[in-house]
């Protein structure tokens, strides 16, 4: 597969990378957060891709809040780990979750309400239009025209989490960051899963992969080996 095309669109509420990843004339979309339908719409018109699938990492509201409007928009479903595909297709029902969760108590949760509030309402993905992805063993493959995507089972932030692999870039969603991972202390979290999943999925790949998370700066998995607290044990 020749070398994929990746364009980034942050979300402007919850700070969530879109990536539009493409070979070809082929592209998929990861990650639909709030607000990022109109610029992934521009960007595919601009460059005439066709959307092959729209991915999520994981189920999350700020990974799949414009999922049903730009799913709609494109003709494809919603593919996301089927541990998560409930949480993924009702955005909001997930944001009330969280709000009622360590983010209220953290007394952010009315300033969440406004920001999501300033977006629009994130529209359910309905039933039929949500794939469940399977990962027997912990892995499975996509191949969506042109490109071809590798699936990695990463339980811990949330029992969905995955991590996909496109060429020699991995998009981990919240499982890892730039120096840190994902949190466990939210509905569905795992710390003993987030453990295993650090170890034996993030500590086995390729150091010489580039990292594109869910928030914050691009990195490498050899920096995140080399440096990140939380791999001490993958080391």
């Amino acid at each position: 597969m020749p070398d994929p095309i990746l364009r980034t669109v942050v979300s402007p509420v919850f700070g969530a990378a879109c990536h539009v990843v493409s070979v070809g004339r082929d592209a998929v979309v990861v990650d639909p957060g709030a607000g990022v339908t109109d610029a992934v719409l521009a960007e595919i018109a601009e460059r005439g891709l066709t959307v092959r699938a729209v991915l999520a990492t994981h189920g999350h509201p700020d990974h799949t809040w414009d999922a049903g409007r730009l799913c709609a928009a494109v003709g494809v479903p919603l593919t996301v780990h089927e541990a998560d595909a409930v949480v993924a297709g009702d955005p909001e029902a997930a944001l009330v979750a969280l709000v009622r969760s360590e983010v209220e108590a953290a007394g952010v949760g009315g300033a969440l309400r406004a920001a999501v509030a300033a977006a629009g309402a994130g529209a359910s993905v309905p039933a039929d239009d949500v794939l469940p992805l399977v990962t027997p063993d912990g892995e499975t493959a996509l191949e969506h025209g042109a490109l071809r995507v590798r699936v990695l089972h990463a339980p811990g932030h949330t029992p969905g989490s995955v991590l996909y692999l496109v060429g020699d870039v991995v998009l981990t969603g919240d499982v890892l960051f730039a120096g840190s991972v994902g949190r466990t202390d939210l509905p569905g979290g795992d710390p003993a899963a987030m453990a295993r999943t650090l170890r034996d999925v993030v500590g086995r790949l390729d150091p010489a992969l580039t990292v594109l998370p869910g928030h914050g700066p691009a990195t490498t998995v050899a920096r995140e080996l080399a440096t990140n607290p939380y791999l001490r044990p993958a080391r």
